[in-house]
């Protein structure tokens, strides 16, 4: 699932008149980076929630070809946050575990693909949810202290009341949809999620090879293009 519904109030003015997900880094758009590295991985179908310029949204996902065959989930009634809209696209997404994309996070894969090495190391019997996680000092976009600390066993553990935490979270997860089941459908983060499941152990981390650029404003959309472009 890529999560492009958001209305793109921080990369303002280039969200004046299109949505986040089709602002463009050195001529491709957000969306399209997230399902072109889904297709390399071999995912065969993306479900994508749209919201702000929802038909440009539409017109734009009928025109791509080759996989991930898209499937919508509309939310032009209500943006839902990151839970909410999880919650919304179940029918859509099955029961199997799924990768689920911030429509901001960008890298090109050094060596194995970042979401192939995700795969590799899921296993639910242990998990719930599998983060990618960038090492702060491998960032580009990202002026936080740090989100997580992980443990020798692939458990993460909040920063708390650190100065300071290792890794960000770098925007994409592998994740099992029986942990939304008899949630609302409304709108809340899917940070809440993770803060019932660390203290029980069921949130793992993957640290990734690549570098990490989050691109949430026009300052980081920049950077991110100079960066491709050196």
């Amino acid at each position: 699932m890529a999560l492009a519904a958001g209305l793109g109030t921080r990369m303002r003015p280039l969200t004046n008149d299109r949505p986040k997900a089709l602002v463009e880094v050195d001529g491709r758009t957000l969306l399209d980076y997230a399902l072109d590295r889904m297709a390399r991985s071999g995912v065969q179908r993306a479900v994508v929630n749209i919201h702000h310029f929802a038909e440009r949204m539409e017109a734009h996902l009928a025109a791509r070809t080759g996989d991930p065959e898209i499937i919508i989930s509309d939310e032009r009634d209500e943006v839902l946050e990151t839970g909410g809209g999880v919650v919304k696209a179940l029918p859509l997404l099955g029961e199997a575990p799924v990768f689920i994309t911030n429509i901001d996070a960008l890298w090109f894969d050094r060596g194995e693909a970042e979401l192939d090495r995700l795969r590799a190391a899921w296993d639910p019997d242990r998990m719930d949810v599998l983060l990618l996680l960038a090492p702060l000092e491998q960032t580009l976009g990202f002026d936080g202290p740090g989100d997580f600390f992980l443990g020798e066993d692939g458990r993460v553990s909040w920063r708390g009341d650190a100065d300071r935490a290792p890794f960000a979270y770098a925007g994409t997860q592998i994740h099992n949809p029986a942990i939304m089941a008899g949630r609302p459908e409304a709108r809340f983060s899917m940070v809440e999620v993770w803060k019932e499941l660390v203290p029980a152990g069921r949130v793992h981390g993957v640290v990734m090879d690549s570098f990490w650029m989050h691109v949430g404003d026009p300052g980081a959309r920049d950077e991110a293009e100079a960066r491709i472009r050196a």
